[in-house]
């Protein structure tokens, strides 16, 4: 059955955000273009490097000689978003997800796939949901503030202990002291 896109072109936001308190949170991206809304959840890890990935492809492109997209340095002041995740329904969870760039429009492309065999466990007949996948088109403006946002959410979590360097609980750390 082929996929059923959950396509934003040009969309309202764009956002990393989290449910959960440090040590138990669960990431998400979330998309909104009107009243539509698609979160998918991810690893903490998946949601760095996306960021990480997204600055590489615009810092490239700032580097194109005769380059004709105004692709910003730092974060368009205008363009932060430190609001909090909008009504979370996660959609499905993030397995493979790619980056590409459209010259034509000028918009960085985001296309995450779900975990490979979530459905799995559907026998063929059932009225199981067909699978889903998210594509998302924005500006280049609103993929720095993206990737800004995403490694404050990220760098947000549990501080690390100055001795062992793991993250500490707000309840209790053993320290584990690498021998010598």
């Amino acid at each position: 059955m082929p996929a059923r896109v959950l396509e934003f072109d040009w969309p309202d936001r764009v956002v990393i955000g989290t449910v959960g308190h440090p040590g138990a949170r669960t990431f998400y991206l979330q998309v909104r273009a009107g009243a539509e809304i698609v979160s998918i959840s991810l690893e903490k890890l998946q949601s760095a490097l996306l960021a990480e990935k997204v600055d590489e492809v615009l810092d490239q492109l700032i580097t194109v000689e005769g380059n004709r997209f105004s692709v910003p340095v730092s974060t368009p002041v205008e363009l932060v978003d430190n609001d909090e995740l909008e009504s979370v329904q996660e959609h499905f969870r993030a397995g493979a997800i790619g980056i590409g760039w459209d010259p034509t429009t000028a918009q960085i492309i985001i296309e995450a796939l779900p975990i490979a065999g979530d459905d799995d466990d559907s026998l063929e007949g059932d009225t199981a949901a067909e699978s889903e996948k998210l594509l998302v088109r924005m500006p280049v403006g609103t993929a720095r503030a993206f990737t800004r946002r995403t490694r404050e959410v990220v760098g947000a979590g549990r501080p690390l202990c100055t001795l062992c360097g793991y993250p500490m609980d707000p309840d209790d750390h053993i320290c584990t002291l690498p021998e010598s």
